[in-house]
């Protein structure tokens, strides 16, 4: 029996964003906070500490005059996740878009990693952008109206060598196939769901390892010779997201300053 697609459904006046990683100081989550907010975006912070979460939320509101709300959630804990999605459903507008940002990097080679490295990594990378989008996608097709956003990492596309290794690079390859079978699967539904692929972007999950020397170095790497802020990567996932990527699904973006055709 095929599949009867849903009619497109318009953007609600205010939508409501879930970014879930957003706690961050100097992250692409939070980033992505502040730039959907800018577009009149709800936004709900999600990230495993509570108070940095609330704060974050209250930041953004405070800045950009629009709803948002802050949760502390192990995103790995399918439970907490039902009940943080079930809280947004009914505090914050209509849920339209879902950022799954939140992960842990691992910087082990594939000859020393441990079967509790591997799994610590895949429960929040893989597992945990599972539980969200399983829990959010519902209330998208209800809707007949969402965007989905994974962000991978330039490591998945080239094998690790930069910052993450065997168990990272591994989990946000599975974070692009995912997307892909998200766009095939939901779009009938008018859900778009795609991938974002950050390079050498200068976040906190590089550990302070993004010395001057080694901006040094990959700068000879980079075309267009600086190395990327969270700012350039929100701004992609806000036009992923916005009234104008509804016929972009099922692609990655890359956003890496050209390092693949270094």
């Amino acid at each position: 029996m095929a599949l009867t697609p849903y009619p497109a459904s318009e953007f609600p006046t205010t939508p409501t964003a879930i970014v879930t990683g957003a706690a961050s100081p100097r992250g692409i989550g939070r980033a992505t906070a502040h730039r959907l907010a800018e577009d009149g975006w709800a936004v709900a912070v999600v990230d495993l500490d509570q108070a940095a979460s609330e704060g974050v939320a209250a930041e953004v509101a405070e800045r950009h005059g629009v709803p948002a709300l802050g949760l502390g959630v192990d995103i790995s804990d399918e439970s907490a996740v039902g009940d943080a999605v079930s809280r947004i459903e009914a505090e914050l507008p209509q849920i339209v878009g879902l950022v799954n940002n939140a992960g842990v990097s691992s910087p082990v080679p594939f000859l020393e990693v441990t079967s509790e490295e591997w799994k610590r990594v895949i429960d929040v990378n893989v597992n945990g952008t599972f539980h969200v989008t399983r829990a959010v996608a519902p209330i998208m097709v209800k809707h007949s109206l969402g965007r989905i956003v994974n962000i991978a990492s330039a490591s998945a596309q080239r094998g690790g060598g930069v910052y993450g290794r065997a168990a990272y690079s591994g989990s946000k390859a599975a974070l692009m196939g995912i997307a892909k079978t998200l766009a095939r699967e939901l779009g009938p539904y008018g859900i778009t769901a795609n991938t974002v692929s950050p390079g050498s972007i200068d976040t906190d999950i590089m550990g302070g390892r993004l010395t001057d020397e080694r901006k040094e170095f990959l700068l000879k790497e980079l075309p267009v010779g600086r190395v990327g802020t969270v700012d350039d990567v929100a701004g992609v996932i806000n036009f992923l997201l916005g009234r104008e990527g509804g016929y972009l699904t099922g692609v990655t973006y890359d956003v890496n300053g050209g390092s693949h055709i270094a």
